[in-house]
């Protein structure tokens, strides 16, 4: 059984006024006769824009009477459905009286097309009660849906239909059917299907690549390209992508430089796929060629292509290319946006706001998300956990308080991915009890949600707490990964939990298989070195093989320096800067240990090493949020508009604290000056300066919460835990490491961190 129907054009073609119709048995109808009933005698109408022709039409068509033909009937319908007014199509569609296998074809096709799935299911089941029976267009369009929608008991049913109804199956028929159980992830019933199919084109054998790719079998998706008679454009982008996706970057981009040799030219997929593929690997100059090469093409307008350049060029660090690329962006007040171009301009919205945040330029990220939020561009959820990622990066309570709020305005539900974020902001900003609402108003906890809550309790110094809550997890039938497993061996060594910690790494290899990388090693050198065993730190490097790890050895010379074992120290020193000769840490961790340790000379030839090799210092530097504006201090820095004030009442201050036993450190002053001169280093602390403000700024009974670049020092420790005692204050500070909460002259730490 056969049918011969409306050819595609009728379906797919941009222009209205050329319908192409393919002559049925039954019914011999051609555009003549659509000159019959006058429409296109009249310059009017034919110079009318597409979006209003199907209105005229339609008015024209009732007013001579002409709707009541049916072939009529279907041209309007179809008009509807190519200006996507499938509303006007579905009510035309309702009103018929008659309705023909191509009446049905036309509005199946049409809400297929822009993605309205269930509908065409729906529509399906319609036509089958009215005894309707569909042609190959129709079963296409359905199994499109199917596929869409993952239905495999409908794609499966429909695939039976035909076979029962003894349908002749073309090469496009059953590549759709294919696509549904490649989509359905019934991949036995692919295979065979595929097995059986006497004829095969391109598509076939693309979608067969793209199963095996999905499912990771790599060497039978490699095995079917070769095999490929004719690789056309769309096969070698699904090899590509398919090998980039499964983390085989390299081969990926061996084939990419094939193809440049011996396959197609590149399409707008190819160049799409070639600037993921140069982000995945953050090859610049590949990317500036690709770049190039859609330069001299000219479709560097195309939405996709311009979010793949954004993305490319925050990836591989240059934001200040990405943003020249992003101001290419046509201005929505001078032109109507289609469908397409609004996806686009999300998507190019949201890489830039992500771009400035993996890039640490929080500032951008904040200002690029409230121009989105002004100008009105819809806010998707990528978007929103990048923006709560830049709140808890920067560590203001109140503006993450304002993002959180906003996302709730606009009806954004919390999931897993949002949930965690939140989490992780609230904790990072300094209220782990926010966080905690947060974790226990989530109704699905997942292994994410509870390993961020986990991170926020290790983070804010409460180690012991944190590995309760891991014990609960486990109970609670949650299986850990490998960031649940790097979580809790951090909250042993800040806890000091060694014993613990032991017991978490065997737990982590022998019982859920996870084999430990190098931060579940720098962590565990780092539960060892706190607790002063830095013999058996040598042993555990040696009996892992981690010597090539740099994080190991800075964590292990950050525990030399912590329990003064000089001559340690610089022998650790010495592998630490064979393998990174050009880290500014480790030159630093190495200065401040022979400056500790009064070697004065040795101290300055690091520096001076440093200076020979262009290494810098990253500058100490603490912040403090007042009234929407944040105020950043540098130590010694006298450029804040109140500093006469600010450095006054430090002063002030500290003179009463030494009234109650405080004494400057001077032994923490890493140059070799008079101890008068090494108080006056240390008493002009970027957070002494910070907390001074704060204590200025605002009432008693509101927490000061500074934040800070670089791990704070003991003397500022000291300070802070004398001032919140003499005036009774809550003082938050984070620094590069964890939180620290003093309140009556103690502090969260335990003075351990």
């Amino acid at each position: 059984m056969r049918w011969t129907c409306l050819n595609t054009k009728y379906i797919s073609s941009s222009s209205v006024l050329k319908p192409t119709y393919v002559t049925n048995t039954n019914n011999h109808f051609e555009f003549q006769r659509f000159q019959h009933y006058g429409w296109y005698q009249s310059r009017a109408v034919g110079d009318l824009p597409n979006e209003s022709l199907p209105d005229t039409l339609h008015a024209k068509s009732v007013k001579n009477g002409s709707l009541d033909n049916l072939d009529v009937r279907n041209y309007v319908t179809s008009l509807y459905v190519k200006s996507n007014k499938l509303d006007y199509a579905h009510k035309l569609f309702g009103e018929s009286p008659d309705r023909d296998v191509r009446s049905w074809t036309i509005l199946i096709s049409g809400f297929a097309r822009i993605g309205y799935c269930r509908m065409v299911l729906e529509l399906f089941k319609q036509m089958q009660i009215e005894r309707v029976c569909p042609n190959q267009f129709t079963l296409s369009s359905v199994l499109k849906s199917c596929s869409s929608l993952s239905d495999f008991r409908m794609g499966k049913g429909i695939h039976g239909w035909i076979l029962s109804n003894g349908i002749d199956l073309d090469v496009v028929l059953e590549n759709s059917i294919l696509d549904v159980y490649v989509k359905c992830g019934a991949f036995d019933y692919a295979e065979k299907f595929f097995e059986t199919m006497k004829e095969r084109d391109t598509v076939t054998w693309n979608v067969m690549m793209g199963a095996y790719m999905y499912i990771g079998d790599m060497e039978k998706a490699l095995d079917l390209f070769r095999r490929l008679p004719f690789k056309d454009v769309a096969s070698w982008n699904t090899i590509i992508y398919g090998l980039m996706r499964n983390g085989h970057e390299t081969y990926a981009l061996e084939l990419l430089s094939e193809m440049v040799e011996i396959g197609p030219p590149f399409d707008k997929v190819t160049f799409s796929v070639a600037l993921v593929l140069a982000s995945s690997l953050y090859v610049l100059e590949l990317g500036r060629q690709i770049h190039g090469r859609v330069l001299r093409f000219g479709i560097q307008n195309d939405g996709f292509l311009r979010t793949s350049l954004i993305d490319m060029y925050s990836k591989c660090g240059k934001m200040e290319k990405a943003s020249l690329i992003f101001k290419t962006l046509p201005l929505r007040t001078n032109s109507k946006f289609t469908c397409h171009e609004t996806k686009t301009e999300v998507v190019s919205w949201s890489s830039m706001v992500s771009g400035y945040v993996r890039n640490g330029e929080y500032e951008y990220a904040l200002l690029t998300f409230c121009s989105m939020v002004r100008e009105q561009i819809m806010v998707d959820r990528f978007s929103l956990t990048s923006i709560v990622s830049a709140c808890a990066n920067v560590g203001i309570l109140l503006l993450g308080q304002h993002i959180h709020a906003h996302i709730q305005k606009i009806g954004y539900k919390t999931d897993v991915h949002l949930g965690s974020s939140y989490i992780d902001m609230y904790a990072k900003c300094g209220s782990l009890n926010d966080a905690w609402m947060i974790f226990k108003q989530t109704v699905d906890l997942n292994v994410v949600l509870w390993t961020s809550m986990i991170s926020a309790l290790a983070l804010h110094g409460q180690g012991k707490e944190a590995v309760r809550l891991f014990e609960f997890m486990i109970q609670e039938g949650i299986k850990p990964n490998e960031v649940s497993f790097v979580v809790v061996l951090n909250a042993c060594s800040h806890a000091g939990l060694l014993e613990e910690g032991c017991k978490y790494f065997s737990l982590m290899k022998e019982v859920y298989g996870i084999k430990p990388g190098a931060e579940h090693f720098t962590c565990m050198v780092d539960l060892y070195g706190r607790a002063g065993r830095l013999d058996e730190i040598k042993e555990f490097i040696h009996k892992n093989g981690i010597s090539q790890l740099s994080s190991v050895w800075k964590s292990f010379l950050s525990s030399c320096r912590l329990h003064k074992n000089f001559e340690l120290g610089k022998w650790v020193s010495e592998r630490l800067l064979q393998l990174e000769p050009f880290d500014e840490g480790s030159y630093v961790l190495l200065s401040n240990m022979c400056a500790a340790n009064h070697r004065w000379e040795e101290a300055a030839g690091m520096r001076r090493l440093m200076q020979k090799r262009g290494i810098n210092k990253v500058a100490g530097q603490s912040w403090i949020q007042q009234k929407n504006q944040v105020h950043s201090f540098v130590m010694g820095d006298r450029s804040h508009p109140h500093s006469r004030e600010i450095y006054s009442y430090l002063d002030e201050l500290i003179g009463r604290l030494k009234e109650i036993g405080y004494s400057l450190d001077v032994k923490m002053v890493m140059q070799d000056v008079e101890e008068e001169q090494g108080e006056v280093l240390l008493g002009y602390h970027s957070e002494k300066l910070a907390i001074a403000y704060g204590i200025m700024s605002t009432t008693s009974g509101i927490p000061i919460r500074i934040m800070k670049n670089l791990r704070v020092c003991t003397d500022c420790h000291n300070f802070i835990k004398y001032t919140s005692q003499l005036l009774d204050r809550e003082i938050i500070v984070r620094d590069l490491h964890r939180f620290h909460h003093f309140k009556h002259g103690l502090c969260s730490c335990g003075d351990y961190w």
